[in-house]
């Protein structure tokens, strides 16, 4: 058995075909059959079932596939490890963060690793929490920088970089602009906040519904810059995280009774072993903790 024969067989399943696997891993569709095939006589097990458009996992091939991803990761750590005693860290990392992320250390960070790693292939996805959690699960994103309420997915390794309660951000002198609004006081007001999937967003929603509250938003946006500028403008109040208000004028005033927190958090596999990926993962932890 070779670790290519494992290889091609994970990337046909994740592929569906042949040809599209072929096609990512830069060999010849006859060259992935030819070896899939040998793996599976030196098993003596069929894998994949080859029947329809699209193919599928026997079930031997549900019950090995799991050991073999397990084994080309293992393979990955192995070659980073010792990369790693060659003074040398390299690798690829694919990075996701949320949707409209401006967070100024987060970015600097990113920037430098190019310039202070250049044996690091870095890419960056931009996209909703909800789905940059189910692309580190599935493993198309090694890292994630990520917004939530609560707890992140089960099986993820997370590292909680921001902890905080919502506020309603207004201009100075709003009725808001008090100690200790509740969030029924929100009741009369157009809320404006952000897109669902985000961590603020299900933070909101978490703390109404504890009190009996529709989570009412009559405007979303995905970036708080945009919320800012509209609460600037009297759109109505802006329900961000309570270090959010940037703006001139602008107030973030706690509230009172939201009980649950927004958290931004470095989310990554459990079993994520690469020397660039950890590396990665510390930088930002301690850029964002300190920023």
């Amino acid at each position: 058995m070779e670790m290519h024969q494992l290889r091609y067989f994970a990337a046909v399943v994740d592929e569906g075909t042949f040809t599209a696997a072929a096609a990512r891993l830069h060999v010849s569709q006859s060259g992935v059959s030819t070896q899939v095939a040998k793996l599976e006589h030196e098993l003596g097990q069929q894998l994949l079932d080859r029947s329809g458009r699209q193919v599928r996992l026997t079930p031997a091939g549900e019950a090995v596939l799991p050991l073999a991803r397990s084994a080309l990761a293992t393979l990955d750590a192995i070659r980073h490890t010792a990369a790693e005693f060659a003074d040398a860290v390299r690798g690829r990392v694919r990075l996701g963060m949320i949707t409209g992320c401006s967070i100024p250390p987060f970015l600097d960070t990113v920037a430098d690793l190019g310039r202070s790693h250049p044996g690091i292939e870095l890419s960056l996805h931009e996209g909703p929490s909800e789905d940059l959690q189910a692309q580190v699960l599935s493993g198309s994103l090694d890292l994630a920088l990520i917004g939530y309420a609560g707890e992140a997915s089960p099986g993820l390794d997370t590292t909680v970089v921001v902890d905080e309660p919502i506020a309603a951000v207004v201009p100075a002198g709003h009725p808001l602009d008090r100690a200790g609004p509740r969030l029924a006081d929100l009741r009369g007001e157009k809320v404006l906040c952000l897109s669902p999937g985000t961590g603020i967003r299900a933070a909101y929603a978490d703390s109404c519904r504890r009190l009996g509250l529709d989570p009412r938003v009559d405007i979303e946006a995905s970036s708080p810059a945009a919320l800012l500028r509209l609460a600037e403008r009297g759109a109505g109040v802006a329900v961000l995280s309570a270090s959010s208000a940037g703006g001139a004028g602008l107030r973030a005033v706690p509230l009172a009774d939201a009980v649950t927190h927004a958290r931004l958090g470095l989310v990554a596999r459990r079993d994520q072993r690469s020397p660039a990926v950890r590396l990665l993962r510390n930088r930002l932890s301690t850029a964002l903790r300190s920023g």
